[in-house]
């Protein structure tokens, strides 16, 4: 970890409706290449809320590049076969985005 401050990440999206008992299934035992593969690439506090079909993601980034470790991260084979299960199971949370799932949201206020 850095001396920095983290940079907090928050992502909205929806499931499918036929697919949300899938993703939330798969979300019980992540596998634990994945889960290894998001904490080297600096991401700590990573959670995933639902309401109904609507999730939320939140995550901090502890290091110094955050683009080559999410590269890194998208070139790991173990992550990229997660992704293909758990990314048709979702679309983007705002009709019309070009997102294929996630959309990122902005951070309007922080406490610690």
């Amino acid at each position: 970890m850095t001396g920095f401050p983290p940079r907090r990440f928050g992502m909205i999206a929806r499931l499918r409706p036929e697919k949300r008992d899938e993703y939330l299934w798969l979300h019980e035992a992540v596998w634990p290449e994945v889960e290894s593969m998001i904490s080297e690439a600096g991401i700590r506090n990573f959670t995933i809320f639902s309401m109904g079909e609507v999730i939320v993601g939140y995550y901090e980034y502890y290091g110094e590049d955050y683009e080559a470790d999410q590269a890194r991260m998208a070139a790991d084979a173990a992550t990229r076969r997660w992704w293909a299960l758990t990314g048709p199971c979702q679309i983007a949370f705002a009709a019309g985005s070009s997102a294929p799932n996630w959309q990122m949201l902005d951070e309007v206020w922080h406490l610690d």
